[in-house]
């Protein structure tokens, strides 16, 4: 099946089984908001925020999810997820999980240093588990705003969210804040 007719409809199963047993999750926005179809990972971070959910610590990194490294380490999240937009020819509005190695091939991002290398370096080095979700921007919008394809998928993702930390064995303490970037 090509990458563009890959169902995503298992993503929020997905999505729950790697949040499964979290207490605190850190949910990392990345991209470019200057940048139309670049923003929908801070978009998405944005509307996790608003749902204000218990454990769920929001960080709004932009372009440079790499100077976050130290303030993620310190909130002791036991669980990362990363939000990007990401281009795997899919419907626009799609979601997926990329794993490491499809993370630079799906880029539409203008990061200061490599998702893939951030994703790395927190699994590997800081032994914080990490995953990226990739939503799928509307390239053939040359709206400034969010189409309805794309802001369909930020509010799925923000549901999928929500029910995987309801499910049994997500829920646990902790704090919700939010982290702004440097301006």
């Amino acid at each position: 099946m090509s990458p563009r007719a890959r169902p995503d409809h298992d993503f929020e199963r997905d999505l729950t089984e790697r949040l499964l047993g979290s207490r605190r999750l850190a949910v990392v926005g990345v991209g470019d908001e200057e940048k139309p179809r670049d923003r929908l990972g801070m978009e998405a971070a944005r509307k996790v925020d608003a749902l204000r959910l218990e454990g769920v610590t929001v960080f709004l990194a932009g372009v440079t999810p790499e100077s976050y490294t130290g303030p993620l380490r310190q909130s002791r999240p036991d669980r990362i997820l990363m939000l990007d937009a990401a281009d795997w020819k899919a419907v626009p509005g799609s979601l997926r999980i990329l794993e490491a190695a499809q993370i630079e091939s799906t880029s539409v991002s203008t990061h200061s240093l490599p998702l893939s290398v951030v994703v790395e370096y927190l699994d590997a080095i800081v032994k914080i588990p990490t995953f990226v979700v990739g939503l799928q921007p509307d390239f053939g919008s040359s709206s400034r705003s969010l189409t309805a394809a794309e802001g369909g998928g930020v509010r799925r993702l923000a549901h999928a969210v929500a029910a995987a930390r309801a499910a049994p064995k997500a829920k646990g303490p902790g704090a919700r804040s939010k982290h702004r970037p440097p301006r």
